[in-house]
């Protein structure tokens, strides 16, 4: 019963030139997938926008065996598929209008994590291109971000951002351009099951699709769909990545662009859409922090704190103590109930704000961070 829906929702993802917005549509006016393809003529003629090209293509269509062998690949090759109605369908995407019905999917991470970007850029990525992706990916995981990072698994900044992930530790999900039976580009096999282990591999083309430059344009909504914000590190005048970044404008995502010098090519696109409004300009990772509103969470600090709160002073630990009791304290107060002078309790709250310990507040008031006031 379960291959039997299953069946029907592949097969309303191959109807030829009923797309994703009209099967949505079918299904919520039919009432199921199997009864799309059970509806008279008649009645598939009363639902708004199905002419009669549309209700003979669905009544004619032989997508029913072509389904059931998709079936048994996703058997196979233990393929998840995810359909729009489920509740581990990315609640992103939902709300993109023509956002696929079906996603087929292969690794396992959450689609609906708190932190996603999508990163995108050319295919020829420069020296300072790559190296910009990886350092941004790096900052990201260093300030606790700890994003799933999306890109296509193409050459040049696509393969730049997915190894970074991986390096870092952090989820991340490649989405093609055709079916899980095939890899491209064939070198970055091995890439691709990395991005397995950590991540995930996705697309809504079935298997034996065929690869053409025009699915690889359409799997960029689901890149720009997936995420907060797509930022593209390098692009020429035009390219898939532009596409992307125009695609996020219309779900009203942010956008971000790295920009660079006129001369150079591959800035072009970035610096176009910097200087048409159609992206925040990226030079550091607080540039996103500031505009989707994220904090760091600094969690190699929060180590290196804890190892230092082992190796404080006697007089260290009676200043952070007293700080343990209140909430905030002003230096006067501090000194009373240390019972020392401000000219020895003032160098040694310098030395602890410099441990990154004791942060000063408005006022000339201390304040122990978070991980020490527990």
């Amino acid at each position: 019963m379960q291959n039997d829906d299953l069946k029907y929702k592949i097969a309303l993802s191959l109807i030829p030139k009923v797309g994703h917005v009209t099967a949505k549509k079918l299904v919520s006016y039919v009432g199921s997938f199997e009864g799309v393809f059970k509806e008279s003529k008649k009645n598939l003629l009363k639902i708004p926008g199905i002419g009669k090209i549309l209700a003979n293509l669905i009544i004619d269509s032989n997508v029913i065996p072509i389904a059931e062998e998709e079936i048994e690949f996703i058997q196979k090759k233990k393929v998840v598929p995810v359909f729009y109605l489920d509740k581990t369908y990315p609640e992103r995407l939902k709300h993109c209008d023509d956002a696929p019905i079906l996603l087929y999917t292969f690794g396992n991470t959450d689609l609906n994590l708190r932190k996603i970007l999508s990163v995108v850029g050319t295919r020829k990525a420069t020296i300072e291109g790559k190296t910009f992706c990886e350092n941004l990916i790096t900052d990201l995981a260093d300030r606790g971000h700890n994003p799933t990072i999306v890109s296509g698994l193409a050459y040049g900044i696509d393969a730049v951002a997915h190894n970074s992930a991986l390096k870092n530790n952090l989820p991340t999900i490649a989405v093609l351009g055709h079916g899980l039976d095939i890899i491209y580009p064939a070198s970055h096999k091995k890439l691709a099951k990395e991005v397995i282990k950590n991540g995930m591999l996705m697309t809504d083309f079935p298997s034996k699709s065929i690869r053409d430059k025009n699915n690889f344009i359409k799997r960029n909504r689901i890149i720009a769909g997936l995420s907060d914000a797509t930022i593209v590190v390098e692009s020429a005048e035009k390219g898939g990545a532009l596409i992307t970044a125009d695609i996020a404008n219309s779900y009203n995502r942010d956008v971000f662009a790295v920009p660079g010098r006129i001369t150079d090519m591959y800035s072009k696109g970035c610096n176009n859409l910097i200087k048409t409004n159609k992206a925040s300009m990226l030079t550091k990772v607080e540039d996103l922090e500031y505009i989707l509103g994220w904090e760091p969470n600094d969690k190699k600090n929060n180590i290196v704190q804890k190892e230092l709160f082992i190796e404080l002073s006697k007089d260290e630990k009676r200043l952070v103590d007293i700080l343990k009791e209140q909430d905030e304290l002003p230096i006067d107060s501090i000194c009373i109930k240390a019972d020392m002078p401000t000219s020895k309790v003032s160098p040694i709250l310098l030395n602890l704000e410099f441990m990154g310990i004791v942060k000063t507040l408005p006022g000339k008031l201390y304040k122990l961070v978070h991980c020490y006031a527990c």
